[in-house]
C-alpha cells in the first residue's frame, strides 16, 4: 500500500469517526396527554397546578400566562443542531380561573429575524441644563470621596 492510499484511508476513518457522534437532547417538562385532557376551562390555578405540575415558564407581570414546553434536538458532531420536535402548551388565566388553552408544535413556529434597531427609553432623555450642568458639584478630585487630609 502506498503512502497516498494510507493517508486517504486515515482521513476517511477520521471523518467517519467524527461524524458518528450523535446526540439527542430532550428538554422541557410537557405533561402527558392524559393529564392535559383533565384540564378544563374555568378551573383555578391551584387545580391546574395539581394536575399538570409546575410550568416551564410563567409569563406576564400578573403571572397569568403559564407555558409548558418540550423540545428534542439532534446534534451530530460539528454540524448545526436540528430541532426534531417542539411542543408548547400555553394556559391563560383571568381572576384565578383558566380562560384559554393553546397547543403549538414545531410546524406552527415561524422564523423570527432579529432587528438591531435601538429604542431609547423616554425617561432617559435629559434636558439642556441637566445634560450640561447636571454634574456640577459631583466631581471628586481624588475619587471615592477621600480628602487630602485622609490620605
Amino acid at each position: 500500500m502506498s503512502i497516498r492510499n494510507l493517508f486517504f484511508l486515515a482521513a476517511l476513518i477520521f471523518c467517519t469517526a467524527c461524524s458518528s457522534d450523535l446526540f439527542l437532547d430532550h428538554t422541557g417538562n410537557m405533561p402527558e396527554d392524559s393529564h392535559i385532557k383533565q384540564v378544563k376551562i374555568g378551573q383555578t390555578k391551584e387545580q391546574v397546578y395539581e394536575i399538570l405540575g409546575s410550568p416551564s415558564l410563567v409569563a406576564g407581570l400578573s403571572n397569568n400566562q403559564w407555558i409548558y414546553m418540550e423540545t428534542s434536538i439532534r446534534r451530530v458532531a460539528f454540524m448545526r443542531p436540528t430541532e426534531l420536535e417542539r411542543n408548547i402548551l400555553a394556559l391563560s388565566f383571568k381572576d384565578n380561573k383558566l380562560t384559554q388553552i393553546t397547543k403549538r408544535t414545531l410546524a406552527d413556529g415561524n422564523n423570527i429575524s432579529i432587528d438591531n434597531d435601538e429604542t431609547k427609553p423616554a425617561d432617559r432623555e435629559l434636558g439642556f441644563f441637566r445634560k450640561y450642568f447636571g454634574g456640577v458639584g459631583q466631581y471628586q478630585m481624588f475619587g471615592n470621596g477621600k480628602n487630602i487630609k485622609d490620605m
